[in-house]
């Protein structure tokens, strides 16, 4: 008589000792979005009983769930924990299958990138939830952070698609979060339509996929695709074209990157802030995990694919920023909006080298991701501090800010400096150093001029915003004061050499501070990121 194994978290009977279908869940390994998920509800169930001038507490019981969920993360660093697996009873065989969630070290890594994201997005919104329903802010902000974290260690395609799903909903509804401004619903309307549409035609792409495969896991659709029957090839890679079109939305790469600059220009600075890191963390890290994961196989169509979107978008991007106008009303917004564009076209090129030698070159996207995501929060916080003074958010607002608020004009220019990729901001210019190796170490040369000659083209807009930070300000008539734009009552005004708020000094200060650390010990950040990734 030969006795069954069974596999790992799956439950048996003593009487029939035949194996079970229900599975044991590894909560640890799944707790960093479920302890997001739960204080979610918890703070839309608090909104209804706390009276309005205690909804403050709110933004503090969030901060705290996401100061949690990072801390769980601190058990997984070993990064081999696997959980909803398949088993011999679902897969027939004699051993276990494939998982849906894997807390591995990539996921490990853009989960903590997404959540100390969400963190300082919610402390950039302290105090400027006055004008917003505070619970309904809290709640989306949070949900949408469960989703972002969900997705890196989703290893299937539904898991995959419901995860980028939650944490693109709610986002929707955070853009349009301002009652009452044009501008914001409009952006909110644009956002939501423009993804709908791109979430459909990934979801086709992904029904070919498994039309083709007939399954949903990464790893099965990897093997299966490299023995696809010849009638069943054309429908296989018009799913992987299709799936990658979906993920090319979220990443606002060209030509599906019209949304942007509407979207953060209608939406409140921090959202605007939140979009632009943790949205494009989800984008990316989704578009690692279908192409290198799951369709190796067909690296000849998504690699030159990848690269040839790659270089329109990092054009594009720098030169719509470079065209914009000083006295426009939110210019500076805009600016950054157009300057996320061309950077997300930086972050696609190691994806693209990937297809071409192997997917060690996946860790610079990952290092050029952290580094982008702390020097690009620093300049939002310092965009959200000027809004407060001046209603406009102009380019030529910020002119002789350091007259007034030396410090903020320190840190925004060193904010700038990093993402041209000049001294100081050494972190910026090792992590496009990585970015441009990996494309030469996989023989996309020309890709490499291409990316050559648009970090020249943004060194003219980031040098010219720093230049002004420096310049004279423009005389002010004795007693003018100017309207708070976010976080006050309209028709309020107040002097330009207010105090800063606690909140946005303090974002403003660890953003800095960690731009700084990094820059002088970058090595930390690739190293980080070169970790075995899966």
């Amino acid at each position: 008589m030969t006795t069954a194994v069974v596999p790992p978290g799956v439950v048996t009977t003593a009487a029939e000792n035949t194996t079970s279908l229900v599975q044991s869940v590894d909560w640890l390994a799944i707790a960093p979005p479920v302890v997001v998920a739960a204080v979610a509800l918890i703070v839309l169930v608090a909104d209804l009983f706390l009276p309005e001038e205690r909804k403050p507490l709110l933004g503090w019981v969030a901060m705290a769930g996401l100061v949690a969920a990072l801390a769980f993360l601190v058990p997984l660093r070993d990064g081999d924990r696997s959980t909803f697996c398949l088993t011999a009873a679902t897969t027939g065989t004699g051993g276990t299958g494939a998982c849906s969630y894997t807390a591995d070290h990539f996921a490990l890594v853009i989960q903590a990138l997404v959540l100390g994201g969400a963190l300082l997005t919610a402390l950039l919104s302290l105090g400027d939830t006055r004008r917003l329903p505070a619970g309904e802010f809290w709640f989306l902000l949070l949900s949408s952070a469960s989703g972002a974290a969900l997705l890196p260690a989703a290893r299937d395609l539904a898991t995959l698609v419901v995860a980028l799903e939650v944490a693109s909903l709610p986002a929707f509804a955070l853009v349009g979060m301002k009652r009452g401004d044009r501008r914001s619903s409009e952006a909110a309307l644009k956002f939501f339509l423009s993804s709908v549409v791109a979430t459909a035609v990934m979801l086709l792409g992904v029904s070919f996929v498994y039309a083709t495969t007939g399954t949903l896991h990464l790893t099965e659709i990897a093997t299966r695709l490299d023995d696809v029957p010849g009638q069943l090839d054309t429908l296989a890679k018009a799913g992987v074209v299709l799936t990658l079109v979906g993920f090319a939305f979220k990443t606002a790469a060209a030509p599906f990157h019209f949304w942007v600059p509407d979207t953060y220009v209608g939406a409140p600075v921090p959202v605007a802030a939140y979009l632009s890191v943790v949205g494009k963390a989800v984008g990316f890290s989704g578009l690692i995990l279908v192409t290198v994961i799951a369709f190796p196989a067909y690296a000849d169509v998504w690699g030159p694919a990848l690269a040839v979107l790659a270089a329109l978008t990092m054009t594009i991007g720098n030169v719509a920023a470079l065209r914009q106008n000083a006295t426009r009303v939110r210019s500076a917004v805009r600016l950054l909006a157009w300057s996320s564009v061309a950077q997300a076209g930086y972050l696609l090129v190691p994806i693209a080298a990937a297809a071409y030698s192997s997917d060690e070159h996946i860790g610079s996207t990952v290092a050029y991701a952290l580094m982008y995501a702390v020097v690009n929060l620093g300049a939002f916080a310092v965009a959200a501090l000027v809004a407060r003074t001046s209603a406009g958010n102009r380019l030529s607002d910020y002119r002789g800010l350091y007259a007034t608020r030396p410090l903020a004009a320190l840190a925004m220019a060193f904010f700038l400096l990093c993402l041209a990729g000049l001294p100081p901001g050494i972190v910026g210019l090792f992590a496009k150093v990585t970015v441009f190796s990996a494309a030469v170490d996989a023989g996309l040369g020309w890709l490499a001029v291409v990316m050559a000659v648009n970090v020249v083209i943004a060194l003219y807009y980031y040098l010219q915003w720093t230049a002004v930070l420096f310049r004279s300000p423009e005389e002010v008539p004795e007693g003018e004061a100017v309207p708070v734009a976010e976080g006050g009552p309209a028709g309020a005004a107040v002097p330009a050499g207010r105090r800063a708020p606690a909140h946005l000094t303090l974002a403003i200060a660890l953003t800095a501070v960690v731009g700084v650390l990094l820059s002088g010990a970058p090595q930390t950040v690739l190293r980080f990121a070169a970790v075995n990734l899966f």
